[in-house]
C-alpha cells in the first residue's frame, strides 16, 4: 500500500509541475501530512488535467476556465486567480471570462462577484495590459 501511495503522489506532483509549473505549498503540506489523501487527490487531478492530445476530453484552457468559475462560485479567490493566470496563458480572453463570470452571478448571485469575481476580473484586466513576452528566435 505504501508503494502505491508513493507512486500516486509522484504522479500527482509531476502533473502539478506539468500544468502549474510547481506543486503549490498547500498541496506540499497535504502530501507531507496526509500522503494517502494527497495521493488520491493527485490521481483524480492527473486524470482531469490532461490535454486532448493526452486523452483528455476537454483542452486545458477550458479546464482551467471551468476551475476559475467554480472557484469564484465557491468563494476561493486565490484558487480562481491561480487558475485564471494559467487559463489566460492558454488563450482565455477577457470576453470569455466576462461571459463566464456573468453565468456565475446568475447561479450564485451578486455575492460571487463581490467575494471573488471582481478580483479575478481585475487580475485578468491587469494581465491583458501587460506586454507579452516573446522569446527570441533560435539561431
Amino acid at each position: 500500500m505504501k508503494e502505491l501511495i508513493e507512486q500516486a503522489a509522484e504522479l500527482g506532483a509531476a502533473n502539478f509541475a506539468a500544468t502549474s509549473g510547481r506543486v503549490p505549498d498547500r498541496f506540499k503540506l497535504l502530501r507531507d501530512t496526509a500522503p494517502a489523501t494527497f495521493a488520491g487527490y493527485a490521481l483524480m487531478r492527473a486524470a482531469v488535467m490532461r490535454d486532448r492530445k493526452d486523452g483528455g476530453a476537454l483542452d486545458l484552457k477550458t479546464k482551467e476556465f471551468v476551475f476559475v468559475l467554480l472557484d469564484v462560485l465557491a468563494g476561493n479567490r486565490e484558487g480562481a486567480v491561480a487558475h485564471l493566470e494559467r487559463a489566460i496563458a492558454l488563450g482565455l480572453t477577457l470576453e470569455e471570462l466576462a461571459e463566464g463570470l456573468t453565468q456565475v452571478i446568475m447561479v450564485g448571485g451578486i455575492m460571487t462577484w463581490n467575494l471573488a469575481g471582481a478580483e479575478v476580473m481585475r487580475r485578468a484586466v491587469d494581465l491583458a495590459a501587460e506586454p507579452r513576452v516573446v522569446p527570441p528566435p533560435f539561431g
